[in-house]
């Protein structure tokens, strides 16, 4: 998707689960691993970003983790909140706020390669994060590691 406004737009990351391995896509376009996600789109929320993005890049269906607070009324809904918020800078005039968000997946087999935005897709141990070529950004491996470790404990 383009960008919807010249100087920042909102995005969503998902880091999704399943027995002690996170999903990574090798982005076609950067050539970089990256967690799965993109754009919030103009007639969405963060939540339906979010699992969006994960069906079109991989074909699974994401639940995402968090606590969705009992606050809706006429006029609200509560949102899961993101475990992670960050600002990173695209180019010398544009920046993305990133909605970092931890998930998992009841059809892990129904994965699917998006090839026309990836080179590749997989499930990763916290010790394949090390094998990666090209190399997984310090910054990202903290992520899935992150991920791995609290996801992995929910059960």
């Amino acid at each position: 998707m383009a960008h919807i406004h010249e100087k920042i737009d909102f995005t969503v990351a998902i880091f999704v689960v399943h027995d002690a391995k996170v999903l990574v896509i090798h982005h076609r376009k950067l050539d970089k691993w990256l967690p799965l996600g993109g754009h919030i789109e103009l007639d969405e929320d963060p939540e339906q970003a979010a699992l969006r993005e994960a069906k079109e890049e991989s074909g699974l269906d994401a639940e995402l983790i968090g606590e969705r607070p009992p606050t809706t009324s006429p006029g609200t809904r509560a949102l899961i909140a993101p475990r992670f918020l960050d600002i990173h800078r695209i180019s010398d005039t544009h920046e993305h706020i990133g909605m970092i968000y931890w998930a998992r997946t009841r059809n892990p087999a129904d994965l699917q390669r998006a090839e026309a935005e990836h080179h590749d897709i997989r499930w990763c141990s916290v010790a394949d994060l090390d094998t990666l070529q090209p190399p997984m950004s310090d910054a990202v491996k903290w992520y899935c590691r992150k991920a791995i470790e609290e996801v992995s404990a929910l059960r």
